[in-house]
C-alpha cells in the first residue's frame, strides 16, 4: 500500500471543487486504498486552515471538514518526525519533508509548486494532485 502525505492545500481543493485533489481524498484515501501518513503539527495544521472564515462562503464547507477530520483521525497513520530539516523555504512547509522522511512516504502531494520545487526527496516523489492521479495512483 502506498504511504501518502497530502499538503493542507490539497484537502482544502478537494473540498472546495471537484478536481484531482477531491478524486485523491474520495476516491484513493476515504475509500482506503492508501495509508495517509500525518503528523501532530500537520493535523493542527489541516484544524487551523479547514476553520479559517474566508472558506465558510462555499456551501457545506465546514459540514465536508468536519465528516473529512473524522476520515483523517481514524484513517491515518501518525508519526512524529525526529530530524529537523531546512530545505524549503516557506520554513512551514518542511514539516511535510519531515513527515515523508520520517513515515518512509512514497508520495508527497501538493498544490504548492512555488515552495517544492525538487521533484524528489528522498525515497519520496514530490508531486501535484494531476500528476498523481494520472500517473502513481493505485
Amino acid at each position: 500500500m502506498q504511504k501518502l502525505v497530502i499538503d493542507t492545500n490539497v484537502f482544502v481543493s478537494a473540498l472546495i471543487q471537484k478536481g484531482y485533489s477531491y478524486l485523491i481524498v474520495n476516491d484513493i484515501f476515504i475509500a482506503g486504498k492508501i495509508e495517509l501518513c500525518i503528523s501532530d503539527e500537520l493535523l493542527q495544521e489541516y484544524y487551523t486552515v479547514f476553520n479559517r472564515k474566508r472558506f465558510s462562503k462555499y456551501p457545506d464547507f465546514h459540514d465536508r471538514v468536519q465528516k473529512l477530520i473524522a476520515d483523517i483521525e481514524t484513517k491515518s497513520s501518525l508519526f512524529t518526525p525526529k530530524k529537523k530539516i531546512t530545505l524549503i523555504s516557506d520554513v512551514d512547509d518542511n514539516k511535510l519533508l519531515e513527515l515523508a522522511d520520517e513515515s518512509k512516504a512514497d508520495f508527497l502531494i501538493t498544490g504548492n509548486t512555488n515552495d517544492f520545487t525538487i521533484q524528489k526527496y528522498k525515497r519520496t516523489k514530490i508531486v501535484t494532485p494531476r500528476e498523481y492521479w494520472e500517473n502513481f495512483k493505485p
